[in-house]
């Protein structure tokens, strides 16, 4: 394939690759934490709450990772105070994050429509990135997989049963803001790879695919992270082959592997239960 060809020749290929990679292992291993913390969705709402932070950027004429970065924990910590300091339920207030931060984002971007590329935003440009960029997502990755390494128990305990992890001394609600920390670094860097738009397809599918696949968390992270980070490679090469845009095309890919796994998961697949139900009537006539 002519990508196997170029990536040894172009850089910028080769960053888009790396960048990829590691944005598809990272989204895999917090996707499967935030599944277990019922947040899927806080992803999505963390993604288009960066928005004004990304234009901000643009305007001041820094790196976008920095004013996203900001504008994503404010409202991953905003919607975690609303949660735990009024009566207010999280769904409302990721969509109440969600939708202010996303209305200014658009409001700034009209402002200076002249300098900010709203589809790179909006569905990523992982063909765009730069050395700087590259650095970033990876200094990223090792901090999001060394901090999950050194405190797995804590997380796994806490995801699972919040409540013996109050009696076994851990302290959940530093843990939840933990979680939300890391998933606002993974979307962050998740934007330049499939934009804020697709950033959730990255978070909750190949989690889920892992899902029906194995039943224990460390094999889920495995898988989800390889998922990930295959889903991304593929996704590169088939947009770079067919001139598509290149998240669409990586979530387009994540969810094909997601309906593989629905319908033949050894355990939970489909059409593999359908076999197994049919050949077990078939024994007992």
């Amino acid at each position: 394939m002519q990508f196997l060809i170029d990536i040894f020749a172009y850089e910028f290929l080769q960053k888009a690759l790396v960048v990829s990679i590691i944005t598809g292992v990272i989204s895999g291993v917090i996707g499967s934490l935030v599944m277990l913390r019922g947040l899927a969705l806080m992803g999505d709402a963390i993604s288009h709450a960066v928005v004004p932070g990304v234009a901000v950027s643009y305007l001041l004429g820094i790196n976008f990772f920095w004013g996203a970065m900001v504008a994503g924990l404010c409202a991953a910590l905003g919607v975690g105070f609303i949660q735990n300091r009024t009566r207010v339920k999280q769904d409302a207030a990721m969509g109440i994050m969600l939708s202010s931060m996303f209305a200014l984002g658009i409001v700034l971007i009209a402002h200076a429509k002249s300098a900010i590329d709203l589809n790179s935003i909006l569905f990523g440009n992982v063909l765009a990135v730069r050395t700087e960029d590259m650095i970033v997502s990876i200094a990223v990755g090792t901090i999001v997989l060394v901090t999950v390494l050194l405190l797995y128990k804590e997380l796994v305990v806490s995801s699972f049963d919040p409540a013996s992890a109050e009696v076994y001394g851990f302290k959940t609600k530093r843990l939840q803001y933990l979680v939300l920390v890391m998933l606002t670094l993974v979307t962050v860097t998740s934007m330049q790879t499939v934009g804020v738009v697709l950033v959730i397809s990255l978070l909750v599918t190949p989690a889920a695919t892992a899902l029906l696949l194995v039943k224990r968390l460390p094999a889920m992270l495995v898988i989800a992270a390889s998922l990930g980070a295959v889903s991304s490679f593929v996704g590169i090469i088939v947009s770079f082959e067919l001139n598509l845009p290149s998240g669409p095309v990586i979530a387009l890919v994540a969810t094909l592997f997601f309906l593989v796994a629905l319908l033949f998961s050894p355990s939970q697949g489909i059409i593999t239960r359908n076999i197994r139900t049919t050949e077990r009537k078939g024994v007992a006539q």
